[in-house]
């Protein structure tokens, strides 16, 4: 049968292939056909797996034994490149791990395999997680699948665009800062940020621990949550994680319920024509029936320098580690120190060491007080903003990026600029809330419609809020 990728979801997959209508591995040799055709284009995949077939063939004898589904079987996902998989390079985008193999296998791996999952491929992303474009790679940017002369966002960028682009069913990615919305809203698709320690972080290459999540990157908010299902819940081997508080009763959309509008994302920078999508979807949220009301949370405009203090901070602890002695890349030096040096200086990119730099000088003696400390303090007040927020209304709305999608080399010398494409979804990796980033519409930029993304913020282990009020803006579309 002709399998219609546009129209494909987790739930017809499971209908056809337990129909009979097609197999676990003709559904990965389509997959494949798409990744050859358009991935030297996108350069979306750093790597795409051999065993792939062989994964797809053992699902096709489980369901032809007349074993009971499983919740996953079949589905081919694409899989960010800091996400261990026992035994395959796992680079995070860096020259410094460039040939490092994986010794064992991140939990929410574990947890997709048993369910039934493919793993078609790594995908291409910002050198360890850090930039919002997938320009930082050390392997190639990742073109956007609506127009090739610009960015998927980032740092998730590989893992968007292979699902944008019919080359994944869906995949996962991290989100530190907006790592996970920002490329889902530029690509067009679903992208959910869980609560913080819903997920595990186990086997995830970190950036900065205390903001690193992992999810859900697809093509409908039913298929994020069917993914979410599978991967959440307590682990042993991450401490931070937690066994999932949502209620057993399941959460519908009720016609009495309140949206927040956060008066502050009225900003300057805010292109036009992404807030007249904005104002649009509030408008059709109205007619279903919901309450529209604004709010404020008046610490939001510190979010972003707040953030590119903390972040940058952890950096600089968790990449102490790539010192070219224990594992990756390696460098010469006439001296231990000069290894060090030379190694570093070689393996790591750019925007790499200006992280690991600004992290060390706001962590140094005498401006830790100053920077880091006073952050965190910041930090504690954004949260306090959300409750707040939380007590007037049941989730808030706000624009996944102030603009659409930037041309390839429009912002790579300001830093500034490009950090500021993520000040709607920082203060939410601050605060460990669950976010969900959402198709909300096209703009015209050069005659080609790009895809704007409209961001849901739920209470911490809400996510059910964000899936059935997601659907409803899904539906608008």
């Amino acid at each position: 049968m002709t399998i219609n990728l546009n129209t494909l979801t987790i739930k017809k997959v499971r209908e056809l292939l337990d129909s009979g209508e097609i197999s676990c591995r003709e559904l990965v040799a389509v997959y494949q056909s798409e990744i050859k055709k358009k991935n030297s284009e996108i350069n979306g995949y750093l790597e795409v797996f051999d065993d792939a077939y062989e994964a797809a063939e053992k699902e096709d004898e489980l369901i032809a034994g007349g074993e009971e589904p499983k919740p996953l079987s079949g589905i081919p996902l694409a899989i960010k490149d800091n996400i261990l998989i026992k035994g395959k390079i796992c680079s995070a985008a860096s020259k410094m791990l460039q040939n490092y193999k994986a010794s064992y296998e991140a939990t929410v791996i574990k947890k997709l395999r048993e369910a039934g999952a493919i793993f078609l491929g790594r995908t291409n992303m910002d050198e360890f997680a850090m930039g919002s474009s997938t320009e930082n790679s050390a392997f190639g940017a990742t073109k956007n699948p609506y127009d090739l002369e610009r960015v998927a966002g980032g740092s998730s960028g590989g893992s968007a665009a292979a699902v944008a682009s019919f080359m994944a069913l869906a995949g996962l990615g991290s989100d530190t800062g907006g790592s996970i919305r920002q490329p889902a809203a530029f690509c067009g698709i679903v992208g959910l940020k869980p609560t913080y320690g819903a997920v595990s972080r186990y086997g995830l290459i970190a950036m900065a621990s205390s903001l690193d999540q992992i999810g859900p990157i697809a093509k409908t908010v039913a298929d994020a949550e069917i993914i979410f299902n599978t991967i959440k819940g307590k682990d042993p081997a991450d401490s931070t994680s937690v066994e999932s508080e949502i209620p057993s009763s399941k959460f519908r959309v009720p016609s009495s319920i309140k949206i927040g509008v956060p008066k502050e994302v009225f900003s300057d920078g805010l292109d036009e024509n992404v807030l007249n999508i904005f104002k649009e979807t509030m408008e059709k949220l109205k007619l279903k029936g919901a309450e529209i009301k604004e709010i404020s949370l008046p610490h939001l405009d510190y979010g972003l320098a707040c953030y590119y203090i903390i972040m940058p901070a952890e950096v600089s602890s968790n990449l102490a580690r790539y010192d070219g002695v224990k594992y990756g890349f390696y460098k010469p030096g006439k001296t231990l120190l000069n290894d060090y040096l030379e190694t570093r200086s070689a393996g790591f990119g750019k925007e790499t060491k200006r992280r690991i730099m600004l992290g060390a000088y706001v962590l140094s003696s005498g401006y830790y007080d100053a920077y880091y400390l006073k952050a965190k303090k910041i930090q504690q007040l954004i949260k306090k903003d959300f409750e707040n927020g939380f007590k007037e209304v049941n989730a808030i709305l706000t624009p996944t990026a102030p603009a659409p999608a930037f041309k390839i080399g429009e912002k790579t010398k300001d830093a500034l600029s490009m950090y500021l494409s993520d000040i709607f979804t920082v203060p939410v990796n601050l605060a460990g809330l669950p976010a969900i980033s959402i198709p909300a519409g096209y703009v015209e930029k050069d005659k080609k419609k790009m895809p704007v993304g409209i961001q849901l913020i739920a209470p911490w282990f809400r996510e059910d809020y964000l899936f059935e009020i997601g659907k409803m803006i899904e539906s608008f579309n």
